[in-house]
């Protein structure tokens, strides 16, 4: 069950972190053996978590100094020295002057928006139709709202919805089901949603609408 306090409810997370670091403190350990734990051990710790709920900001800042931590040497008794770079700064690519470190709260959110891209791209799967049912039966889920009193599994998912909107555009086939006017189908940077004075007139035409079947134009 998850609680009021979201904290609390992951904190074994960040518990789990605490006790392989605290394993590792004593050994001597170069930067590039530091690199390999942080990267395939300790930033993997939470991701089967974070891959359908949204984790607190507070937690994932207390993750992230630990983590920062460990990479300067410190243990967690004694994290008082030099942090020559934050977490954020170590999470740039290498060839920019980074680590190449994950940054907990963009992967978060990735990986929440890939279960947000399963209502959108598979409708007729078990939970799509679950979820639709319960929180927007009359819309998809672009359309949807965070309804009243919702799970925190559909509260984490609703947040991505942003996230997945900036980034979807339909791939024109029969393009039966892709609405003229309130979705993008122009392929362009500007993601410019098409509007004419015939908006209302004709509000709910769909691309194939406009297609010439027979001239394929």
């Amino acid at each position: 069950m998850i609680g009021r306090s979201k904290h609390a409810t992951f904190k074994f997370r960040k518990d789990h972190i605490r006790n392989k670091i605290n394993s590792w403190s004593s050994r001597c350990l170069l930067h590039a053996g530091r690199e390999v734990l942080i990267k395939y051990v300790l930033q993997s710790i939470p991701s089967y978590v974070m891959s359908v709920f949204l984790l607190s900001g507070s937690l994932i800042n207390e993750i992230e100094k630990m983590l920062n931590s460990f990479w300067w040497g410190h243990n967690l008794a004694n994290s008082r020295g030099l942090h020559w770079l934050s977490l954020e700064r170590l999470s740039v690519p290498k060839v920019f002057g980074g680590m190449g470190f994950k940054g907990l709260k963009a992967f978060n959110m990735a990986m929440v928006g890939k279960q947000a891209w399963k209502l959108v791209s598979t409708p007729e799967s078990l939970i799509t139709r679950l979820l639709k049912a319960k929180y927007f039966p009359r819309s998809d889920y672009f359309g949807a709202s965070i309804g009243h009193n919702p799970s925190y599994v559909w509260r984490s998912i609703w947040s991505a919805k942003d996230v997945i909107r900036r980034g979807f555009q339909w791939n024109i086939g029969t393009s039966e089901h892709i609405p003229d006017w309130n979705h993008p189908w122009l392929g362009n940077a500007a993601r410019i949603v098409p509007s004419t004075h015939h908006h209302l007139e004709w509000a709910h035409i769909t691309v194939s609408d406009l297609l010439v079947t027979s001239q394929k134009q």
